[in-house]
């Protein structure tokens, strides 16, 4: 989901070397195989274009509007009342990443921090993209240097200067074991189906337990659970998890775009079965939450969404 807790910390994997010959894979050879793969990152699976592109917010999918992915712009969460940021400007022209250098940009991507030395602010989800591979980051930058530049000169960032001193970067971490469990990770599933504590952290008790909250164009929307526990989603099987990232519906119901299957759908059935296996096995977590029933306060995470009342501590 849009998708990005604000200082949530993602969890870490154990890991081998050896995993990156599973989740670097790419066809063909040489720099335009660099560039493909690069392509398939950042438009399905981290989803770099959801957040630094003008989006059509009425069309289904919520897609980036024509000629306008990659340009960067106003970030649209409202749940974040007390920032105005924008999304860098990723294409290649001198007011984007014309003027970065690949260390520049493999640091922004996996450190968080910026052109000018300053800390991101963690709606970038550098928590996540930390454990990209170097082969990935590579690929992710050489797509994004292969765009057709756009000038579109964005306003920098207006934060309290209490947060502004707040911000840390993160250190690189190596990729998670598994091509499920690298996707997972790098698609930062976590952040979004993890409800926040009062310290604005992730609430790790809740792991993937759903009640992020999520309020722009799109509505207010309660990310759900997606552990397999009753109050989750043990119902689901791999087909029926395929067919929601393919067409946004499951049992007969859209769900809402930013939920961002209209950029997911362009995974790989392989990579999309990776992903389920790995969702199917996490630690089951007792949460209810809801986005059709009247919202109410719930004690177990803290926030208000649907079925918020029938949880208990």
């Amino acid at each position: 989901m849009m998708h990005r807790s604000i200082l949530a910390i993602v969890v870490g994997f154990a890991v081998t070397a050896a995993s990156l010959a599973v989740s670097c894979r790419t066809t063909g050879t040489g720099e335009n195989a660099r560039i493909e793969r690069g392509r398939y990152l950042v438009n399905h699976v981290s989803l770099c274009f959801l957040c630094h592109s003008e989006v059509d917010w009425k069309r289904e999918g919520f897609p980036p509007l024509p000629g306008r992915a990659g340009v960067g712009g106003l970030w649209r969460d409202e749940s974040v009342p007390f920032a105005t940021l924008y999304a860098a400007n990723l294409t290649p022209d001198e007011t984007g990443i014309g003027s970065w250098s690949d260390a520049e940009l493999d640091r922004a991507i996996r450190r968080g921090i910026g052109k000018d030395g300053r800390t991101l602010f963690p709606v970038m989800p550098y928590n996540a993209y930390r454990a990209m591979s170097d082969s990935d980051v590579a690929a992710v930058i050489a797509y994004l240097r292969s765009l057709v530049p756009v000038k579109n000169a964005v306003p920098a960032r207006k934060l309290p200067a209490a947060v502004e001193v707040m911000l840390k970067p993160v250190e690189v971490m190596r990729p998670p074991e598994g091509r499920g469990h690298y996707l997972v990770q790098i698609a930062d599933c976590f952040s979004c189906h993890t409800p926040l504590n009062p310290a604005m952290q992730a609430n790790f008790d809740l792991a993937f337990g759903g009640g992020f909250i999520v309020k722009g164009p799109w509505g207010r929307v309660a990310s759900p659970n997606i552990t397999p526990d009753p109050s989750g989603i043990p119902h689901y099987d791999e087909a029926m998890f395929i067919r929601l990232m393919r067409t946004g519906t499951v049992g007969g119901r859209q769900v809402n775009g930013i939920m961002p299957w209209g950029h997911y759908r362009g995974m790989t059935d392989e990579d999309l079965k990776a992903m389920f296996g790995v969702i199917r096995a996490l630690r089951p977590v007792q949460h209810r939450v809801d986005n059709v029933e009247e919202p109410s306060k719930c004690p177990k995470c803290g926030t208000t969404h649907g079925l918020g009342k029938r949880n208990v501590r």
